[in-house]
């Protein structure tokens, strides 16, 4: 379907791979750029590399990863024409309706091509699908799609109403999907063209419930039998690997530790704080025995003596701090001499005085646990899947008369 060769070459489908949410596709064009929030890419730089390749961009912003296009790639990438088929749908409608290499399948509803990608490449070329799209700018968007992937002999693209004009084949295909709004008008165009000659199967992609029902009743009266409805729900699980858990012992060692840890902060916080309650009322005190020197609370003087007197009492609030901070400095000097804060404790859960220094015959590097997380998120509903079996009829057996019967043999011819 695409280029099976080891390096990307001009005129390849590549699928640009940014991050989990933002792949696109690109068609390498020698001369073109490619630019992204992650950086700056030319064509040029491209060819050459082989694909699921690691390039970095131009200008260092970050890189990109190039992969070589698969089902499964396209349909996360492909432009959305129409609500498309996603993987778990297309893998349990596939394995339902038993296709496998060599089958002959009619898809009614091409749409963006998601389903058509993947019924393709399970067929082969041995197989063929019929595929059928009553919207004509889609048909031949995906027509144009189909001969670009190097489809057109496997995939036959009809721009056709199935649900009035019914299908170009007839007795001819093993398996049906129908992809419409209403697709009981279209089960007898669709029994018609299943194989008569061995068991074949239908299934009908219906996002409401109505749809199901109008369906199932539909297929009832076509002769389908084993008809069943399913949802298919997807959740992922993230896997990581992650370092072994520690000990017990480990554990609870730097839990004390760390509560060693908190309550001797705890006690610096409260001792800081009285004394910056006594830096306080020394201040205090100093500023009104200065005040009390100068005489300035006696309220007498002129105007410019009052200017004299603010900028006085600027000068001590200005001086009073440094003498203070002078006296708490050379306290704490005398006082806490050979005085050391205590570390936080180690995270290897070991004590800062048990480290030591290992030689490289002495590192071991614990092995790390596979752990499966469960996303909280389950992607949500897309449609209903509705099977069906047709089961053909033995021809009647004209030797078989009344009930259950034989007829009687002829009489034997006598020589004469």
């Amino acid at each position: 379907m695409w280029s099976t060769a080891r390096d990307i070459a001009p005129g390849d489908l590549i699928i640009i791979w940014q991050t989990r949410e933002l792949v696109q596709p690109l068609l390498i064009t020698p001369g073109k750029d490619l630019n992204s929030r992650f950086g700056h890419y030319r064509h040029n730089d491209l060819i050459g590399i082989p694909y699921g390749s690691k390039v970095g961009s131009r200008n260092g912003k970050g890189f990109i990863h190039v992969l070589r296009p698969t089902p499964e790639l396209w349909t996360m990438a492909l432009p959305h024409r129409t609500q498309i088929l996603y993987l778990a749908d297309i893998a349990f409608i596939t394995s339902w309706l038993d296709i496998r290499r060599g089958s002959r399948v009619i898809e009614a509803g091409t749409g963006s091509g998601s389903f058509s990608h993947s019924v393709a490449r399970t067929i082969g070329t041995s197989g063929h699908l019929y595929s059928y799209e009553f919207h004509e700018a889609r048909a031949d968007r995906a027509r144009e799609e189909f001969v670009r992937h190097g489809m057109e002999d496997i995939v036959t693209l009809t721009h056709r109403n199935v649900c009035k004009d019914g299908f170009t084949v007839e007795n001819l295909v093993d398996s049906v999907f129908l992809d419409l709004p209403a697709p009981w008008d279209a089960i007898e165009h669709a029994k018609k063209a299943l194989r008569k000659d061995c068991p074949t199967r239908i299934c009908c992609f219906s996002p409401c419930m109505e749809q199901v029902l109008r369906t199932v009743s539909a297929l009832n009266e076509a002769g389908f039998t084993d008809i069943t409805m399913y949802e298919t729900l997807l959740r992922p699980h993230e896997v990581q690997q992650l370092p072994p858990p520690r000990p017990l012992s480990q554990v609870v060692d730097k839990l004390k530790r760390m509560e060693c840890y908190r309550e001797e902060k705890r006690q610096r916080q409260i001792t800081g704080a009285g004394k910056r309650k006594r830096e306080d009322g020394e201040v205090t005190a100093i500023m009104k025995g200065l005040e009390r020197d100068m005489g300035t609370g006696e309220g007498e003087g002129t105007g410019m003596e009052g200017g004299a007197d603010k900028r006085a009492r600027v000068e001590m609030a200005s001086t009073a701090p440094a003498l203070v901070g002078n006296e708490e400095r050379e306290r704490e000097e005398e006082g806490s001499r050979g005085e050391t804060l205590p570390a936080p404790p180690p995270e290897d859960g070991t004590a800062a005085a048990d480290a030591g220094v290992a030689g490289p015959s002495q590192v071991q590097v614990p092995p790390k646990l596979n752990c499966s997380k469960v996303s909280p998120d389950v992607r949500g509903h897309t449609s209903y899947l509705t099977f069906a079996r047709l089961v053909p009829f033995p021809p009647p057996n004209p030797s078989i008369q009344g009930e259950g019967r034989l007829a009687p043999a002829p009489a034997p011819s006598h020589a004469s």
